[in-house]
């Protein structure tokens, strides 16, 4: 962490330097000075830190955003930046927050997780955490959708992680924080511009073009939220096997019609109808990552997408799906991810590559076929 940002801390952040400096707190939440509150294992709490006031807050923020060279003030009211020590903060100042000066800082985790850590998490189980390994090792287009918070960053930092030792690996992001382990990474982040100081911005897009003339085998966007979608499908689909990216949704099926939908926000001129074929196909494989009421992240579904039928709609099949069986005294749900039935197209692919997956590990546990029928 820059000299900067530590003397910030340590002058102007002092109210919630004891929650930056907990490693159980993942995030801090300020609404105003008086107002503050955490997000400690997947639930948000309240807490008694206060700042003296409005303009304590302020100061702090234009701070902040001084030690990463951004400006926060009446002609610039919004911070979207990356701290020197990986955290990311967003601010927004009144008049346009009316509660006051409203931050989260999202803290950044060392901790460098594998397939073994969600599954003694809870989050995957050792078949679905096998099947997605045999998936990277084959080169699966892969989308990891969820909401914010859910846990798709961690996602993809383990699935990247497990991309084979041969292939070279170019990471995209707006700002960094993917730690995918791998032998040969390429890491990309965006420019925000200035006219002012004559800083032209580079964006997704930009980056995108760039990657493709690199020689990568595969391609991450950390996050596609913009028109870079279409570059991302295109890349899938041209010879990057194995490319990824996370977008924000709520299911698998919304997780398609959301890539679409970002691919039509430009001023693309391929119909509607030819962007959902090239979802269909260019995509294979939808990792949903969920945060369950009871503070828990969880991979609800691992879906195959199999193409679009003939009115349009988005054919996806659930391969393991999580269900709840019920909850414990301390109010965490108890359940557990389990097979569908459903064997994917390319488990064929398994059987010539001689992947230790055999086919019975498909087959769903006879106390959840009941569930798994409502479901479907």
């Amino acid at each position: 962490m820059s000299s900067v940002f530590q003397d910030a801390i340590a002058n102007l952040l002092s109210p919630i330097g004891d929650l930056l400096k907990d490693p159980s707190v993942s995030e801090v939440m300020i609404n105003g000075p008086f107002e503050i509150f955490i997000e400690r294992k997947g639930l948000v709490y309240r807490v008694p830190n206060k700042f003296a006031d409005d303009e304590s807050l302020m100061a702090s923020m234009r701070a902040v955003a001084q030690s990463v060279g951004r400006v926060i003030d009446a002609d610039n009211p919004r911070l979207d930046a990356r701290l020197p020590d990986g955290s990311r903060i967003a601010v927004v100042i009144p008049p346009m927050a009316k509660a006051g000066v409203t931050v989260a800082i999202r803290k950044f985790s060392e901790e460098k997780l594998g397939l073994k850590d969600l599954i003694n998490f809870g989050s995957l189980s050792p078949d679905g955490a096998r099947f997605l390994d045999c998936c990277m090792y084959l080169g699966k287009n892969t989308l990891v959708s969820g909401g914010t918070g859910s846990g798709k960053t961690t996602m993809l930092n383990v699935l990247g992680g497990r991309m084979p030792k041969t292939q070279r690996l170019l990471i995209i992001e707006d700002a960094a924080e993917l730690q995918i382990k791998a032998e040969h990474v390429v890491r990309f982040e965006t420019r925000k511009g200035n006219p002012v100081l004559g800083i032209k911005e580079v964006t997704i897009r930009d980056l995108m073009e760039s990657a493709l003339r690199l020689r990568p085998d595969r391609i991450i966007v950390g996050e596609v939220r913009g028109t870079e979608a279409l570059d991302l499908l295109n890349a899938m689909g041209t010879g990057h096997e194995g490319s990824m990216g996370t977008v924000h949704a709520n299911s698998p099926i919304d997780a398609c019609t959301r890539l679409e939908t970002l691919c039509l926000m430009g001023e693309t001129k391929i119909p509607p109808d030819a962007i959902r074929k090239m979802v269909g196909s260019a995509l294979q494989l939808i990792v949903q990552c969920s945060r369950y009421h009871d503070g828990g992240r969880r991979t609800s579904h691992i879906s195959e997408v199999l193409d679009v039928d003939e009115h349009g709609r988005y054919v996806v099949r659930d391969i393991f799906r999580w269900i709840q069986t019920g909850k414990d005294e301390q109010g965490k749900f108890i359940g557990e991810m389990v097979a569908t039935g459903y064997v994917p197209t390319f488990f064929e692919e398994f059987v010539a590559n001689k992947l230790p997956f055999p086919r019975t590990n498909f087959k769903p546990p006879d106390w959840a076929i009941p569930s798994l029928k409502k479901a479907s």
